[in-house]
């Protein structure tokens, strides 16, 4: 038991150091854990992890990795959730407005499975919100204006 916390908590400090950490903000990171779960297995992979630490171990801390990355996303005042998600689509390439609609075609896939459904539905509220006032206070955002 005690060598199975150990290689959680180096899985954790790899994943977090190397991978997690370089990303400018929480959703950044909390797209980028959803991104490892193969969506028809419902199984998390990260192959150079797996490498050093085996599949399964890497999958269970990965999983564990995102459900509580996505409550803590969820416990940050709305005002934090807002300049997190416009640092995170201020990011991207394609600019805000494609970046908002990037972002609310990908929810889904952010939500953990195992996330309780008030947590799932707070979520979903709390980005209908943001991106609504990405829309809003972003006047090239805004169709047919």
């Amino acid at each position: 038991m005690q060598e199975q916390l150990r290689i959680h908590r180096q899985i954790l400090y790899d994943l977090a150091l190397h991978y997690l950490e370089p990303l400018t903000s929480t959703f950044a990171r909390l797209a980028y854990l959803a991104s490892l779960k193969n969506h028809s297995t419902k199984i998390y992979a990260h192959d150079r992890l797996a490498a050093v630490y085996g599949h399964e171990a890497v999958g269970q801390t990965l999983a564990k990795c995102h459900e509580e990355l996505f409550e803590r996303l969820l416990e940050m005042p709305l005002a934090l959730q807002e300049q997190d998600i416009r640092q995170f689509v201020g990011t991207m390439p394609e600019g805000v407005a494609e970046g908002r609609q990037c972002c609310q075609k990908r929810a889904e896939s952010w939500i953990p499975a195992e996330a309780p459904d008030y947590l799932k539905e707070l979520f979903r509220s709390n980005l209908t919100a943001l991106c609504e006032l990405l829309r809003d206070r972003n006047p090239k955002g805004r169709s047919g204006k």
